[in-house]
């Protein structure tokens, strides 16, 4: 069975051929579970991966297995008695000239899909997660030129028009975009040279929702770190694709107080690489992968 090649539908497309080995993995992560149809040479036609004898159940997942640095690797991808935290670290000075870089190209607009590209290409491979080794970035810059293009001029009618409903759908048509911007992100994460096969599965509408929230918020001073710590649970809840879920458990107040003291220290300007490093790393630190079983019913 090692050389077998296999299919499987999801969201009514058909997916693959993936070899045996990469194929068992999405198993072992949930994205193709005892209800998938699945196809492979042989088989008379689409079947239910729960159906296809030594497929799903005790063949299902692979066995543990010792990795170089000694740790048991399980089926979820993580390591037995190791950390399950998300990290994330790179130099300074590579981010200072890689963000100026950024900043200069988000200028141009016309750059802008390019620019975002390369730098999430950069940002993507300084994250460390347990058991899933050199992530990567995939997307191509020319999904990214309808949604800007689209924008720009939206926003140049509205500017040159006057008219207020344009300027409204303008504001709406950012918060879509970059609800498509994060499906897209997420959807384009591989692991050594292979697709994750990651999905984002939050609703346009709760985005929306969490986005009037947080301008809401900011009538209280404060309310809005913790509007952002439960937008930013429920963005991790709706990663899909990994046998096992990612939470954050993050808090609204350490959220505010290391906020603040970003902001202080930042307005020296020479500390701001330093300061977005610190934060970046602790968001990362409270990232996690849980048990799923345990994680719905938290």
């Amino acid at each position: 069975m090692s050389n077998r090649s296999w299919f499987f539908a999801a969201n009514g497309q058909q997916q693959g051929p993936y070899p045996d080995a990469q194929f068992r993995d999405l198993i072992a992560r949930g994205t193709v579970n005892a209800q998938t149809l699945v196809w492979s040479e042989g088989m008379a036609g689409w079947q239910k991966a729960g159906e296809v004898p030594g497929l799903i159940g005790g063949g299902g997942a692979p066995p543990a297995m010792v990795p170089p640095g000694g740790a048991l690797m399980d089926a979820g991808g993580g390591y037995g008695g190791a950390s399950s935290t998300l990290s994330i670290d790179f130099g300074i000075l590579e981010f200072t000239w890689r963000s100026i870089v950024y900043a200069l190209g988000a200028v141009t607009v016309v750059l802008l899909p390019w620019t975002i590209v390369w730098y999430l290409k950069w940002i993507v491979s300084c994250v460390h997660v347990p058991g899933r080794p050199n992530l990567s970035f995939t997307g191509n810059a020319m999904t990214l030129v309808p949604w800007i293009a689209g924008l720009v001029v939206l926003e140049i009618v509205a500017i040159v028009s006057g008219i207020r409903i344009l300027g409204t759908l303008v504001s709406i048509g950012s918060v879509v975009a970059t609800w498509l911007f994060i499906r897209w992100q997420v959807a384009n994460i591989a692991s050594n040279g292979q697709p994750l096969g990651l999905s984002f599965s939050g609703s346009v509408w709760a985005y929306i929702g969490y986005n009037l929230l947080l301008a809401i918020s900011f009538i209280t001073i404060i309310g809005w770190a913790w509007v952002y710590a439960a937008q930013a649970r429920w963005f991790c809840r709706n990663v899909q694709g990994t046998r096992r879920a990612v939470a954050f458990k993050g808090t609204g107040l350490e959220i505010l107080w290391r906020l603040i003291v970003v902001s202080l220290v930042s307005s020296l300007i020479i500390p701001i690489p330093w300061m977005f490093r610190w934060m970046m790393r602790w968001m990362m630190s409270q990232t996690e992968l849980v048990d799923r079983g345990a994680y719905a019913n938290a």
